[in-house]
């Protein structure tokens, strides 16, 4: 009698254990966010990549302009995939991009630039990540178009000439 209790018992809490986790799969939690819902930036202080002076986000992005803020690293495979289409979206001069380093060591983010090249206006750094929170990112790259200090639109992933063409159009 002992001998069929223990493995029946066994048996019945692992059938337990699969029915938690496999009605667990069927609900449905996933969160997407409205992301071209239109947020003020984040009010933050951070360092100049170059110089490593504080500076505050209000010297960074001025009412006037237009801005693609870019969330990279130099760790980041999908990063330097998109970079050159950053390159070329700089030559035609009409959007300033800025670019947030990403939890990157100063060397090898330098490294990154010199070999790719810098389509960044100006590059501010995130040592932590916790200036990409405050922005709502998931990771790198991300990307924004910023006017009049609020976010119009952003870009989850890798940039592709698909979204160059769409920015281009914001742009105009």
């Amino acid at each position: 009698m002992k001998n069929k209790i223990l493995p029946f018992s066994i048996v019945l809490v692992f059938g337990i254990i699969f029915y938690i986790f496999y009605k667990g799969l069927e609900e449905s939690n996933i969160y997407a966010p409205n992301i071209n819902k239109q947020n003020k930036i984040p009010v933050f202080i951070t360092k100049d990549f170059n110089s490593g002076e504080s500076m505050k986000s209000s010297s960074i992005f001025k009412l006037d302009k237009i801005y693609l803020l870019n969330i990279w690293s130099s760790w980041c495979v999908p990063c330097r995939k998109e970079h050159p289409l950053l390159m070329s979206l700089n030559l035609e001069n009409k959007i300033n991009i800025i670019g947030m380093n990403y939890k990157d060591n100063d060397k090898n983010a330098e490294n990154f630039l010199n070999e790719l090249g810098n389509p960044y206006k100006q590059i501010f750094t995130d040592i932590d990540g916790t200036i990409a929170i405050e922005w709502g990112a998931y990771g790198v790259p991300e990307s924004f178009i910023i006017q009049n200090n609020k976010i119009i639109k952003k870009y989850i992933g890798p940039l592709n000439q698909k979204l160059i063409e769409e920015i281009k159009l914001l742009i105009k």
